[in-house]
């Protein structure tokens, strides 16, 4: 949600607004999420998983943000947005009622994108023993199998049910960002039909 906010703010008003967001999030981008979600986590007393939903959400924006303003600055231009302004819309129904519901696909796309890192960030900083230590989840289930050498004792229903789990739900959401994509990229729908 953040990031598909500032993507739009900053592709509709180019200018200086898109100029201090681009850089944020340009910023945001080279600075490695997991280092920043180990310090915090570090630091906090207890996690929760809704301390972690939170940490991993503020740091999570910055990719979603550039791809959403890329298409919103394309969609601008479009003929469609024209006569929106010249038939009396405002800049607030321009952006929510024309150029949001042609971004929908795009939406959808970053939002199962979105999903898959949070998991990933999640379920890292779980394994390495920095998540909530009262909540039974697949990166704590990890973390004991780790921890007391499953994997070298051929325990092996410690540690190969959570990668299971883990494999299908990145496969599905693979698969869901992979139909999503054709819906958002013309390029795509082109090539599936013929």
């Amino acid at each position: 949600v953040i990031g598909a906010l500032i993507g739009l703010l900053a592709g509709y008003y180019k200018g200086p607004l898109d100029t201090v967001f681009s850089s944020f999030a340009d910023v945001m981008l080279v600075i490695p999420t997991l280092a920043i979600l180990i310090t915090v986590s570090a630091y906090v007393r207890v996690m929760t998983v809704e301390m972690m939903a939170l940490i991993v959400g503020l740091l999570a924006w910055p990719l979603p943000a550039r791809v959403i303003r890329a298409q919103t600055l394309s969609l601008r231009e479009r003929l469609f947005v024209e006569v929106a302004k010249l038939s009396g819309q405002n800049d607030f129904e321009v952006i929510f009622l024309q150029i949001l519901p042609n971004l929908t696909a795009y939406l959808a796309a970053a939002f199962v994108g979105a999903v898959s890192t949070g998991i990933l960030a999640a379920v890292g900083l779980e394994v390495l023993g920095l998540g909530p230590q009262n909540v039974p989840t697949i990166g704590r289930a990890l973390y004991h199998a780790f921890t007391y050498s499953a994997m070298f004792r051929g325990m092996w229903w410690w540690w190969g049910p959570p990668i299971a789990t883990l494999a299908i739900i990145f496969t599905g959401l693979f698969l869901m960002s992979m139909s999503l994509d054709k819906y958002a990229n013309p390029r795509l729908k082109g090539s599936a039909r013929g």
